[in-house]
């Protein structure tokens, strides 16, 4: 993850930002064997101590590069999920949830990360703990609310619940003719309605 500085000026998000945006683009187009400090040094119009002094390898750069494309109004609060029903937290973010996951960079993101899966684990490892766990855990407590209101049966099993809906989407992104953001907005409501996180109102 970020590394945390010491005294000195503070640091400029826009730098920030053009790091992270080169080292997406890098990871997209190259994979991380292809994808080196250097280059994303170069390609974002800095110094290469100036990603160092920010992150310590580009496995935690890339991961945190990839959290990027994925924006923070997606993902609910635990205050959310305390105060709002699973319906209204679905409603809330699925029109944009169906627009990013249409678009061709998260499908050259999808499919990268699932390469390198195997190829670099450690960049998976860093992507998982810092990112991917949290939100399973804020998953895992939308569906126990759903629980509560009946909506999800008392004894499923939530990681299988969790893994069946993004793997649902994984493979929905990854087919030879993915759909547009109005097919995958159709889609995601329908997973949500199998995972019992979803009822469609009249004419949706």
């Amino acid at each position: 993850m970020t590394s945390t500085r010491g005294r000195g000026r503070p640091r400029d998000p826009e730098t920030d930002a053009s790091i992270l945006r080169a080292a997406l683009e890098l990871f997209i187009e190259r994979g991380v064997e292809g994808t080196s400090m250097e280059q994303i040094a170069r390609r974002a119009g800095v110094g290469k101590l100036t990603v160092y002094r920010r992150w310590s390898t580009k496995e935690d750069l890339i991961a945190q590069a990839v959290e990027q494309t994925v924006s923070a109004d997606l993902v609910p609060s635990a205050d959310d999920i305390e105060a709002l029903e699973p319906q209204q937290i679905i409603e809330g973010v699925i029109e944009a949830a169906a627009r990013m996951t249409a678009s061709p960079d998260f499908r050259a993101l999808t499919a990268r990360m699932m390469g390198s899966a195997v190829s670099h684990p450690e960049l998976m490892a860093v992507y998982w703990k810092h990112h991917v766990l949290p939100r399973r855990e804020l998953a895992a407590a939308l569906l126990r609310r759903a629980q509560k209101d009946g909506t999800v049966a008392a004894d499923a099993d939530l990681d299988v619940l969790i893994d069946m809906m993004a793997g649902a989407v994984t493979w929905r992104v990854l087919q030879p003719d993915p759909p547009d953001a109005a097919g995958m907005l159709d889609f995601l409501k329908e997973v949500y309605r199998q995972a019992g996180l979803y009822r469609p109102s009249a004419g949706s």
